[in-house]
């Protein structure tokens, strides 16, 4: 029986963000309010009667066997698990996910009866949390290439917030306490004595599980890489990344029947100089002890660059979050002057 202002903080995050498509069956999940919600969590998804229902997040997934297919799902941490409700296209769009699905219920004609896939992630198999530049998305790792999965929240308070439980959860864990340290001496503690660079900011809880923050390493790496992309036209200690944020590009798609719009995932880097749009790889970096291979394409993959010096103007539309922002430059011989950008935040 969980507190009233529990089930009020759940009954508030339990809200779909808007710009994203769901099915009918988590669209049903987004419907229910306050008790209700927490009797369907123990009705249909806890594993265990006496397991509590801490958090409630909606946000977009990767799993690192299918690192292309993002999915909206519903992610409640309870005492004992982390559950992934996923939407019914994730099953469609990978074949490779066939076994998480029992195709018998898979084709129920009954409209009033909806079928969603869940994954399980127990907290005694997680291992570490990976957390992204700048808390826009975090992933969690187990002991196998099945338990990988990342959560783009795109929101660095919907990142924290959801940290902060999962180390509140986790100091619940009985675990054998871990052997005493061996005294370290300082070069072996803050190096590595493979790689002769400092290591990422790591925090281990109480629990064994890690928690790794990225270093100031990694946005230099990041500064060096847009550099390269840049051709040498900028003298890279003068090079400044002044916002990295998780964004979709809107591409429109003609002739359809409602005129709609597709999103697609990028990563958006604003520079001193100029502008960029990658496609970065969340779930694959950094490696997982088991990989034998490194991944198959690169972290950070350019799709665009243009300069600010460039831009012509910047329409903003009048919605309300997500904010939609159109640049349009005047450098294009031959494409379209319209970059369409719609991005879950945007700096003041």
């Amino acid at each position: 029986y969980p507190s009233e202002f529990l089930v009020q903080k759940i009954t508030e995050d339990n809200q779909i963000p808007v710009h994203l498509h769901v099915s009918v069956s988590l669209q049903y999940v987004a419907g229910l309010k306050g008790s209700a919600l927490v009797e369907f969590f123990h009705g249909n998804i806890a594993e265990v009667e006496n397991e509590e229902l801490r958090h409630l997040m909606w946000s977009s997934v990767l799993f690192y066997k299918t690192p292309n297919v993002e999915v909206m799902a519903c992610v409640l941490l309870s005492t004992k698990a982390i559950y992934f409700l996923l939407d019914d296209s994730f099953v469609h769009a990978d074949e490779h996910q066939s076994d998480f699905w029992n195709k018998e219920n898979s084709e129920c004609e009954d409209s009033s009866f909806h079928l969603s896939c869940c994954f399980v992630l127990k907290l005694n198999d997680l291992q570490s949390v990976n957390v992204g530049l700048f808390d826009q998305y975090f992933r969690i790792t187990g002991h196998s290439a099945d338990h990988i999965v990342t959560c783009l929240t795109r929101d660095s308070y919907n990142t924290h917030t959801f940290i902060q439980q999962l180390m509140a959860v986790l100091s619940l864990l009985a675990r054998t306490p871990s052997p005493e340290p061996v005294d370290k001496d300082f070069y072996s503690e803050f190096g590595s004595k493979n790689t002769g660079k400092m290591e990422n900011y790591e925090l281990i809880h109480s629990s064994r599980v890690k928690f790794i923050y990225p270093n100031e390493e990694e946005i230099g790496d990041l500064a060096f890489l847009v550099a390269e992309k840049m051709d040498g036209l900028t003298n890279l200690p003068s090079l400044n990344i002044l916002l990295y944020v998780l964004a979709f590009q809107v591409n429109h798609v003609e002739g359809s029947a409602q005129n709609t719009s597709s999103l697609q995932p990028k990563t958006l880097i604003l520079t001193s100089s100029d502008l960029f749009l990658f496609d970065e790889d969340y779930i694959s970096y950094p490696l997982p002890e088991f990989a034998k291979e490194p991944p198959k394409r690169d972290k950070y993959q350019l799709v665009d660059g243009r300069r600010i010096r460039d831009l012509d103007r910047v329409l903003m539309g009048y919605q309300t979050y997500p904010q939609a922002l159109t640049f349009v430059f005047d450098d294009v011989q031959d494409q379209d002057l319209m970059q369409n950008l719609t991005l879950d935040h945007f700096a003041e």
